[in-house]
């Protein structure tokens, strides 16, 4: 089973190009991106909206 990152507004950038094993794999991507950003304070006009899918057969 493979996992990808897309992008809610389906622009396509260095993370959307890749796939994963699993999703955990996918996760801590995301984690990283994310990281960063307090919940209270948060202007996520800046940044893309990320989801994971998995990939089908």
């Amino acid at each position: 089973m493979k996992f990808i990152i897309a992008r809610h507004d389906g622009e396509e950038d260095e993370i959307t190009s890749q796939s994963f094993d699993s999703y955990d794999e996918a996760y801590d991507i995301l984690e990283e991106i994310y990281a960063d950003i307090c919940c209270s304070d948060a202007d996520y006009d800046d940044r893309p909206y990320y989801e994971i899918r998995e990939l089908k057969n």
